[in-house]
């Protein structure tokens, strides 16, 4: 090959060369670059937005028994958030109102009003001393209580506590020092709810806080017209506050039921409850219109529905039911089918 031949062939090979050295010197910086880039940087998290998101998550309730039977579905021309109600025109026993009133559902606290009665009507001596002990504290729901074991106090202020407060070691402490203990306290209670009529009510427990306490609001009406007939019975369950010195310190207690310490309610009797199988229940004895009502709402969806139960019920009764009716609003039921739920 000539040179001039062999200077031609070389220069048509130089720009493929020089092609293939670029790229050679461009792979790795290509190749770094890309895993640069497929390296994603995680953001920093603050303490505050972990704790806001914590805060967010939102838990199930529980059901309540009422909710498991359907009993909300049921709608009524008050709009209720109670999914069972009764009024009663406690003279005439006219039924007012009701919605699923047949209904067998837990009962929570309106069970002291029971535990009550039998401590008052057994006449033992108010001015007695009882302790509370470690069998008093709730092992069922596990529910505080600022009556600390090794407490002392009189059986009257347990039993004011327990009715006004709504203080689960109090009705505990009642009847586990009733003579012959809580086995002689408990078939008592069962035995006057029989006595009474109250035909769909069991006990296992003073307090309220077990779910196999359980009634119906038909139930839970006679046991109020009862109730109401013993003064101290009213007079513990509608005072606002009540104080108790406990060794060295005063332990003020507050009413349950907010609507005692509003003026415009003639209240005579009441008792609220709460446990999650029995939802917000609330009873009364309350004069409206000039009539003597008693009012039961059980399984109530909210805090304060039950309070706003009793509102609606009293505003309707001012303007749709004169204290002169002679006949009844609502016809009183006539199945004795009842809705009722196994506890757990």
């Amino acid at each position: 090959m000539r040179p001039n031949a062999l200077t031609r062939a070389v220069s048509r090979l130089l720009p493929a060369l020089a092609a293939v050295s670029i790229f050679a010197a461009a792979v790795p910086a290509t190749a770094e670059a890309a895993q640069r880039r497929s390296v994603v940087k995680k953001p920093r998290v603050s303490k505050t937005y972990i704790a806001a998101k914590r805060r967010s998550v939102v838990i199930a309730a529980k059901p309540s028994f009422g909710q498991l039977a359907g009993l909300h579905a049921k709608r009524d021309e008050l709009a209720l958030r109670s999914s069972v109600a009764l009024v009663i025109d406690q003279d005439t026993q006219e039924v007012l109102f009701s919605k699923n009133e047949q209904a067998v559902l837990p009962i929570a606290s309106l069970t002291k009003l029971m535990t009550g009665l039998i401590i008052s009507e057994a006449k033992l001596p108010m001015d007695e001393v009882i302790t509370i002990t470690q069998d008093d504290v709730d092992t069922e729901k596990n529910s505080s209580s600022r009556l600390r074991v090794g407490t002392s106090l009189t059986r009257g202020e347990a039993l004011h506590l327990a009715l006004m407060a709504s203080e689960n070691r109090a009705a505990h402490a009642l009847g586990r020092t009733y003579p012959g203990g809580l086995q002689a306290f408990v078939p008592l209670m069962n035995a006057k709810a029989q006595a009474i009529g109250m035909k769909d009510t069991q006990y296992v427990e003073p307090t309220g806080l077990s779910s196999r306490n359980q009634s119906s609001a038909k139930d839970l009406a006679t046991l109020v017209n009862v109730a109401y007939q013993d003064p101290q019975l009213r007079e513990f369950t509608t005072s606002p506050s009540y104080d108790v010195a406990v060794g060295k310190r005063t332990l003020s207690f507050h009413n349950t039921n907010l609507l005692v310490r509003h003026s415009d309610w003639d209240i005579g009797l009441q008792k609220t409850g709460y446990i999650t199988e029995a939802g917000q229940c609330l009873v009364m004895q309350a004069r409206v219109a000039g009539r003597k009502l008693i009012m039961v709402f059980l399984d109530s969806a909210g805090k304060l529905s039950r309070i706003a139960d009793a509102q609606r019920v009293r505003k309707w009764v001012e303007t749709n039911a004169p204290a002169s009716t002679s006949s009844t609003l609502m016809p009183p039921p006539t199945s004795t089918a009842a809705v009722s739920q196994a506890s757990s």
